[in-house]
Order: structure tokens, then sequence, then C-alpha cells
């Protein structure tokens, strides 16, 4: 394929295959190069996917991607920038840079931690907070919180992962944490899950629910639902209702932008579907991106 491929520690995040779908398939559970670029577009979609690699699995021949062709942070639109650079500490977990009028930000989730980056990051708008959708993603959210001065946020169900949260998410009901921001608690992944929600437009899901390109809807990753699919499915129905948005954006599993009436219809549907789940043993090969 041109010289490129993908090496031997690639744990099938899909990180990848979300930035060049066309380019990097998955093969028996791992990402695959599936041609070469044919033109610049292409290949800078591809470079995007080696820089946000959390193992830096995907190489040219010569080993050394330009780094010159590294896009990130990465605006997905006018309000949210994608931070790639994501962390094998996170399992790959997608990060977020949403963009405020006042022109601050906030970071969803983090991406690796190195000062270069944080600056880059920081070179968006000052970031006055760290948002923290669960437990499994708050490697490094003390780091980027000090080098920002910004405040760290964690729901305490999973105050354990976080213990030195700046503001902390108590209960199942909503809480506005910002102008035009506010944190829906989802309990169900994990005990302290929570959805962000920003502008009736940006839905940060964590890893509550994605946009699964297999099925072609919004999914939830039932086979790694560490805490409860019942109470998921509980939370999902107490907070359909309330969820306005256009645009979701997981940790993991693919994102998507639909009109707001249409997926909130899909939102709905989703509670229904999950309603009929039963708990099953954490698999990771059983999750279909």
């Amino acid at each position: 394929m041109d010289g490129w491929y993908v090496d031997d520690r690639c744990f099938n995040c899909d990180v990848a295959r979300q930035l060049a779908p066309d380019l990097i398939g998955e093969v028996d559970g791992r990402s695959r190069i599936l041609r070469p670029p044919r033109d610049d577009g292409e290949t800078r979609r591809l470079h995007a996917a080696v820089f946000a690699c959390p193992t830096r699995s995907i190489r040219p021949a010569s080993g050394v991607p330009d780094q010159g062709l590294d896009p990130f942070p990465m605006a997905l639109d006018s309000g949210v920038l994608l931070c790639g650079h994501n962390s094998p500490q996170t399992a790959g977990a997608n990060s977020y840079l949403l963009l405020r009028p006042s022109g601050t930000a906030m970071m969803v989730d983090t991406p690796r931690w190195s000062r270069e980056l944080a600056e880059r990051y920081a070179a968006s708008g000052r970031v006055t907070d760290v948002l923290l959708t669960h437990r499994d993603h708050a490697a490094h959210g003390r780091r980027y919180a000090d080098h920002f001065g910004a405040r760290l946020w964690i729901h305490e169900g999973d105050l354990d992962a976080a213990p030195d949260a700046d503001r902390v998410i108590r209960g199942i009901e909503p809480v506005e944490i910002g102008a035009g921001v506010t944190a829906h608690p989802l309990p169900g992944h994990t005990a302290g899950s929570v959805l962000y929600l920003a502008d009736d437009r940006y839905c940060f899901s964590g890893d509550s629910f994605y946009w699964s390109r297999g099925m072609g809807d919004l999914a939830v990753a039932d086979s790694v639902t560490w805490y409860s699919i019942e109470e998921l499915a509980a939370s999902l129905a107490r907070t359909a209702e309330r969820l306005r948005f256009e645009w979701v954006l997981p940790g993991h599993g693919d994102r998507r932008r639909l009109p707001a009436d249409e997926m909130a219809r899909r939102v709905r549907a989703l509670a229904e579907r999950t309603r009929l789940l039963r708990p099953r043993p954490v698999d990771f090969t059983a999750i279909r991106w």
C-alpha cells in the first residue's frame, strides 16, 4: 500500500478509521491500510489519523510522519475543535475544545499530555474548564487543568478517579456549569458518567452513546458498560426529552451532525432500544463501530 502500514500495537480503538474511513478499514479486529492516498486531501486525512492514533501505529514507509501535516486541534465546525493526539491512558478516547462566545474555551476529556500540546490548545482560547465525562477519561485532567489554571469537573459517582477535582457534579438532575453549557448526569457506562450539552447544538456524550457507522444510527456500547446497562436505559429514558442538539461528539465511536429534530427522534429511539438490553460480560471484541 505504497509503504503505509499499521503496526501490531493497534488495539482497534477506531480513531483512525473515523478520520480516514476510505483509506483505513477494520480487518480481523485491527485497523488496516486499504489503499494509499491519491491526492493531497487524502494525504492530509491519513496524517490526521496518524496524529490521532493513541499507539502511533499508522506509519508511512519511512516510519516518520510529516509533522507539518499535524492538523490538531482541528475544527469540526465554528464552535468545536477536535484535539487529536488521543491518549493510550484513556483507551484512545477523543477529546474536544468547546469554544465560547467570550473567546474562552472548555476542554471535554483529555488528549495525551505534553506542554507543547497544552500550549497549542490554549492558543484557541483561554481554557477555563476541563470537563470529564467519566472515570475512564480522567487521565491527564489535573495536569491540563493546572496548566490552564482551569477548573476540573467530574461527577461524584466517579470522584475516586479525580479526587482533587475542583467542581463535583452531584445527583442526577441537570446542572448549568456555564453560560449555555449543562451537565446531564447519565449513570450507566460508569456510575458517574456525564453528558455535556452546549448551546442546543453540541452533545459531548462520553461513552454513553455514539454514532455507529455500521448501524447508521446512534448506539450504546453495551459490551463495555462497566456499571449497569439497566441504569443506562433508565438514564436515557429520563434524559431523552431534555436533549436537543445537532452534533453527537462521543469519546469512543464516531461523530455525526444531523438536524436537531432528527437527532432528537434518534435519541428517543435509542432510549427505547436500550430498554430492551440485558447485562452481558464485558467484551471489547464485541463492539461494532
